[in-house]
């Protein structure tokens, strides 16, 4: 089954825990990066599960609760605003991926991993290109990032009402990037990424 070969491939080589790992909040202006790590049982398949930026909001929020229901172990990390001026974003996304894993309360012995860059991991497993595209667990895992990340910044729009969070989720929309011109950033704000937005 295609949908499972990246799975299937690990089973065939004895690996008997299989986690997919993918990110959500790379490109935001504003808030953490947040990473997942799901191992789903073998050779199941869960309807409509997908890459997370190809679902609505509310086809992510039933998935959630149904991969989350499913899973054998699944683990969410976050690498904070300031780890990710600190480090970089991609370091930092690099360090909570390693967080998502190393938190799965059944321990994975491979991971299949979202993009090109490996985590340094205390397993082995892969990279895959468009990942959430290719692999279940992989596409469970970004909606797990996505949907949760969603609601964090759902949260911190109540405390930050003069950025309007919950509309673009700390993305550089123009709405968002009119309103950072209008209030000035605020502490969630990811400094590094605003040079061009506040002329630095």
């Amino acid at each position: 089954m295609e949908w499972l070969k990246y799975e299937d491939e690990a089973a065939k080589n004895g690996y008997l825990s299989v986690c997919g790992v993918d990110e959500a909040g790379r490109g935001p202006l504003a808030g953490p990066v947040c990473t997942a790590a799901v191992i789903l049982p073998k050779d199941t398949i869960i309807e409509g599960v997908n890459d997370s930026k190809k679902l609505s909001e509310k086809k992510r929020e039933a998935l959630f609760d149904e991969i989350t229901s499913i899973a054998l172990s699944y683990s969410v990390a976050w690498a904070t605003v300031e780890e990710i001026e600190n480090i970089n974003i991609l370091k930092a996304t690099m360090l909570a991926m390693e967080r998502a894993v190393s938190g799965l309360h059944i321990k994975a012995d491979y991971a299949l991993i979202d993009g090109n860059a490996m985590p340094k991991l205390t397993i082995p497993g892969m990279t895959i290109i468009k990942g959430d595209a290719l692999s279940q667990s992989i596409a469970a895992a970004s909606i797990l990032a996505k949907v949760s990340r969603d609601r964090l910044l759902l949260e911190l729009a109540k405390e930050y009402p003069q950025y309007q969070f919950e509309k673009h989720k700390g993305y550089g929309t123009k709405l968002h990037t009119d309103l950072i011109k209008q209030h000035g950033p605020c502490e969630i704000h990811r400094m590094s990424f605003l040079k061009k937005i506040l002329g630095n």
